[in-house]
């Protein structure tokens, strides 16, 4: 196995055992609010520099190829509506703004990491255009090159990503 390969392995595993650690939590019977509840209690505790409340979000993913991330992450309203942000949220926005970059990014997380794999799939244009859309990703942040030809979502972003394609879903 070449050098870049076992790289590329050794992220793969040391992000699938990001979030091991961290206690897992089900869903109390009958408390279909148990992350709000819980998110209304941390705040409680934080007192008036949290009056303005907050946001959350969390997940449990596993991939097809078989890696696992638990995570979540919170901001306070305040820090969400500051200005200070803007370029960067835009930026990482407009780069899932494509429908070619959005299945790019459901084939990584798929198991098709490597260029040619995403070079045969039907409707991604040509290599060029491949590689525009890959630089997009990689630029915002939403992928990181595993070497060699390979690319990988990076594992603080699995969950952010999936709960923006979750939001942007229009709710019954």
């Amino acid at each position: 196995m070449e050098l870049a390969e076992r790289i590329a392995e050794l992220e793969r595993r040391v992000a699938a055992l990001e979030g091991t650690d961290r206690p897992r939590t089900a869903a109390p019977a009958g408390d279909a609010f148990w992350a709000l509840e819980g998110l209304k209690a941390q705040l409680a505790e934080a007192g008036d520099e949290a009056a303005d409340g907050g946001v959350l979000f969390t997940g449990a993913v596993a991939l097809p190829t078989e890696l696992r991330y638990e995570w979540q992450y919170g901001l306070g309203t305040g820090e969400l509506l500051d200005e200070g942000h803007d370029d960067d949220v835009a930026e990482a926005l407009s780069a899932l703004g494509h429908p070619v970059r959005l299945r790019l990014l459901r084939e990584i997380l798929g198991g098709h990491q490597t260029t040619a794999e995403l070079t045969g799939l039907d409707g991604s244009g040509s290599t060029g255009q491949l590689y525009h859309h890959l630089r997009q990703l990689t630029a915002a942040g939403w992928l990181h090159s595993a070497g060699r030809g390979r690319y990988a979502v990076p594992g603080t972003r699995v969950v952010p990503l999936l709960v923006l394609l979750a939001a942007a879903r229009r709710q019954p």
